[in-house]
């Protein structure tokens, strides 16, 4: 998950665990709905109705329901209980979502609404996910579309060799940190391994368990 600072800057907020209460049933609720399932968020989703997607989430176990109308947005919030982490206002009704906006975030919630990022605490880029390499395309809500299009221009650029690199590297710091004390050191040798063209070939031919014993000759090198 991803805050957007005074001047877009992009937080990774760990979401694991916290309480997300979404409110709306449509299929925006169940693309948002399912973006915090993937970030480990425990989810109750509000609505006087729910599309497909968000009973099948329901069915599988992934989700809370309360099925209610919510007429007044200030009671809704205060009868939470406990209070969310964060409150997502996806119903269809504009209105509502900014009352449901104003009074989460004077109970202190984190809020976000599609439909007004500017009153939103945070705002959910487009995501290029390749293996473990996560890439957060944002343009302060100006253009969801572009976002979406810029992000699959990444995801084509990406190699596997890249992904076994991501690999190595995680191998590596491990290594390094057990055998290098000095943080500086452990670093340039991290970027020795990585700018390597040895081992860069060796990646691109998929053969890791060789790249890997390549790696660790340049980590003993004093």
């Amino acid at each position: 998950m991803w805050k957007r600072g005074k001047r877009g800057l992009l937080v990774d907020l760990k979401f694991e665990g916290k309480c997300v209460v979404v409110v709306g049933g449509g299929l925006e609720s169940v693309r948002k709905t399912t973006d915090f399932l993937e970030a480990g968020a425990k989810i109750l989703v509000i609505s006087r109705s729910f599309s497909n997607g968000i009973k099948q989430l329901q069915m599988q176990k992934k989700i809370e329901l309360q099925q209610t109308e919510v007429k007044d947005a200030e009671t809704l919030v205060s009868n939470l209980v406990p209070k969310p982490d964060l409150l997502v206002a996806v119903t269809s009704n504009h209105t509502l979502n900014a009352q449901l906006i104003k009074h989460a975030k004077s109970a202190g919630c984190m809020v976000y609404a599609p439909d007004n990022p500017s009153t939103s605490d945070i705002v959910l880029p487009a995501i290029a996910k390749i293996g473990d390499v996560r890439i957060a395309v944002s343009t302060n809500g100006k253009s969801p579309a572009m976002a979406s299009v810029i992000r699959k221009r990444i995801e084509k650029n990406i190699k596997p060799e890249d992904l076994l690199q991501v690999k190595l590297q995680e191998y590596m710091r491990g290594i390094l940190k057990k055998g290098v004390v000095d943080q500086k050191t452990r670093r340039e040798r991290l970027y020795s391994i990585i700018q390597d063209a040895a081992i860069q070939k060796l990646l691109k031919q998929g053969k890791f368990e060789e790249a890997k014993e390549k790696a660790l000759s340049i980590a003993a090198k004093a």
